[in-house]
């Protein structure tokens, strides 16, 4: 799976799911996830992609990063390579969090690469959400589904992040830095 370990994920979906008030069954239904697999989760036996654990994040009205971040120190430096990854089953994309919301802020940081091939679809986050882009490296297609931009180094980008939205690199080493702004 990458950076992020099995067990901070288990014991934060548990977390979330028993601070919301729901089932086992009540959270895979709404997520649209075999009961099976959330159990295996919550578990630390299975291997989430980062759609199942977006799901999981709108199914509990949660940010994704909460899902995947532990605590930290006040200081945080994050290597190049290092930080809690999360990889996409259907597209060469690969999230890593760099900073998650703060108490009383409403917004997540990540680092995107992807490389040629499928783009990587996202289904809509929680109402409010606005997706915050600057192309890194590379050459990318990025944006509401209906309508991306081509973006190259040193672009910018903001888009509704509550629509379904692609991010697809048309050339290799395709990076990006992406705020998620959760209004």
């Amino acid at each position: 799976m990458g950076g992020a370990p099995l067990e901070v994920i288990a014991r934060s979906l548990r977390r979330e799911r028993e601070r919301a008030g729901l089932s086992l069954s009540e959270v895979a239904k709404r997520a649209g996830i075999a009961k099976s697999t959330l159990s295996q989760l919550e578990s630390a036996s299975g291997n989430p992609s980062v759609e199942t654990l977006w799901a999981l994040g709108v199914a509990l009205d949660v940010p994704f990063s909460r899902l995947v971040d532990p605590p930290r120190a006040r200081v945080r430096v994050i290597r190049a390579g290092e930080g809690p990854a999360v990889y996409s089953e259907r597209a060469n994309y690969v999230a890593t969090l760099l900073s998650s919301c703060p108490p009383n802020a409403r917004r997540d940081i990540y680092l995107l690469s992807a490389e040629p091939g499928a783009a990587r679809e996202s289904e809509p986050h929680m109402p409010g959400v606005v997706e915050h882009v600057v192309l890194v490296s590379g050459v990318g297609r990025i944006g509401p589904a209906d309508e991306p931009v081509e973006l190259r180094p040193g672009d910018y980008l903001a888009y509704p992040g509550d629509v379904a939205h692609v991010f697809e690199a048309l050339e290799p080493g395709t990076v990006a830095v992406q705020l998620s702004e959760h209004v």
